[in-house]
């Protein structure tokens, strides 16, 4: 069996973050959890993340500042970012300076998944179904 690709989730909020972790998991994923943009990066999962998945609203660091931080670093890593409190003008941004995925929470398992396939595996077709 091929190795489950990383999905590391960085979110301030343990009950939502322990909540994607569980999610992730069952979805065939491995998962490696952080409170903070700093604990993610100074972290050797770092080079292994396929997707990260980053909440906006965090301290010290949001996570658009996590995703730009890394892109200036040379880290091509595809992003997600999810958010209690959406505006339309960050998710513009967001999307415009590449994130993969903007979504509210609480977040919709069928459109999450669809963020991860186009994540995770980009160029494929999406698939109807999901």
């Amino acid at each position: 069996m091929p190795k489950a690709f990383l999905v590391s989730v960085v979110e301030d909020d343990r009950f939502f973050r322990e909540s994607m972790s569980r999610l992730m998991r069952s979805l065939g994923y491995s998962v490696a959890t952080f409170p903070s943009a700093a604990d993610f990066l100074a972290s050797a999962c770092l080079v292994e993340t396929a997707c990260l998945v980053a909440d906006v609203h965090m301290p010290a660091m949001t996570g658009l500042e996590l995703y730009k931080h890394l892109t200036g670093a040379g880290y091509a890593i595809p992003t997600i970012i999810v958010t209690a409190y959406p505006d339309e003008d960050v998710r513009a941004r967001a999307l415009r300076e590449g994130v993969v995925c903007y979504l509210g929470k609480p977040v919709d398992e069928k459109h999450l998944m669809r963020c991860l396939r186009a994540a995770l595996h980009p160029g494929e077709p999406p698939q109807e179904n999901s």
